[in-house]
């Protein structure tokens, strides 16, 4: 009962601190398919909003994206990691983020007394987004309907946020021509954490956070250092775009960006929480 008091006691400066500030996390990883990781994270979500904390979540969906595109018989290509998303390949990608995968995280959040709601980023015009154009030797690369966010709609979010409402957010945006676009999950939460100014985004990773080339864990981290590791060729793959979705929230105007292993149970809340945290800090 002891250590469970002064658990509590460490974490009410940060609960006092960020008092009405707002969260946003990218939900995504094997905490969207470990049935206990899900309920850990529908529980952390909802008791930061109890708290008094303004909690967004942008949620991803590759995994289920690409089972039910192979019982569609649908085929599935990348190009230089991006998903060519045709029409037949966007209505898959809507159904599965805005339906099956938002709707789940929604049910969890609700049953446990929260109150969630499901959008993606066409509700409202959310998410305003254009095509996003690919370059190989300088010759562009048409990867479909793919885009990348240039607008969000913060005054719609304030007010979710300023209310008991949780937005759970799909990444598909609305194109210039009112055309639907598939959106990379982290590019989303990072426009969202740079328009609404957020104390904290936190990514959620199926890694440690950050590591340096031996494997091992960087607790903290500037843009300066992060733009070093790119060109050393330290971090690579997945990482990368993650790391480019940081650089734009801080400058646009996030406090603090935080890479973290959703693997962990609870890892929202020993990161927002607790003194070591577990993960990557990063600031500008």
């Amino acid at each position: 009962m002891t250590h469970k008091a002064s658990v509590l006691i460490e974490a009410l400066p940060y609960i006092r601190r960020f008092q009405g500030a707002v969260i946003v996390i990218k939900y995504g990883g094997h905490a969207m398919v470990d049935e206990a990781l899900k309920q850990g994270f529908a529980e952390d979500v909802t008791l930061l909003k109890y708290v008094g904390f303004k909690p967004v979540v942008v949620h991803g969906g590759g995994p289920q994206i690409n089972d039910l595109l192979q019982r569609l018989n649908i085929p599935s290509h990348f190009i230089e990691g991006q998903r060519f998303t045709d029409e037949a390949t966007m209505d898959v990608v809507e159904m599965v983020l805005s339906g099956q995968v938002g709707q789940e995280i929604v049910g969890r959040i609700n049953r446990i007394g929260g109150l969630a709601v499901g959008l993606s980023g066409k509700d409202a015009r959310l998410v305003e987004a254009r095509r996003k154009r690919l370059a190989r030797e300088e010759q562009a690369l048409d990867i479909g309907l793919v885009g990348e966010p240039v607008r969000v709609n913060t005054e719609f979010l304030n007010h979710l946020t300023a209310s008991d409402v949780i937005p759970v957010i799909a990444p598909v945006g609305f194109g210039p021509e009112g055309e639907t676009l598939n959106i990379n999950a982290d590019s989303v939460a990072g426009a969202l954490a740079g328009a609404l100014r957020a104390e904290k985004l936190i990514l959620m990773t199926d890694v440690e956070g950050v590591l340096d080339r031996d494997g091992r864990l960087l607790e903290h981290l500037s843009i300066t250092e992060i733009e070093k590791l790119k060109r050393e060729g330290v971090v690579s793959g997945g990482m990368i775009p993650k790391l480019d979705c940081v650089a734009g929230a801080l400058a646009a105007g996030c406090r603090g960006v935080y890479v973290v292993d959703g693997r962990r149970p609870h890892a929202l809340l020993l990161e927002l929480f607790t003194d070591q945290g577990c993960g990557t800090a990063i600031v500008a």
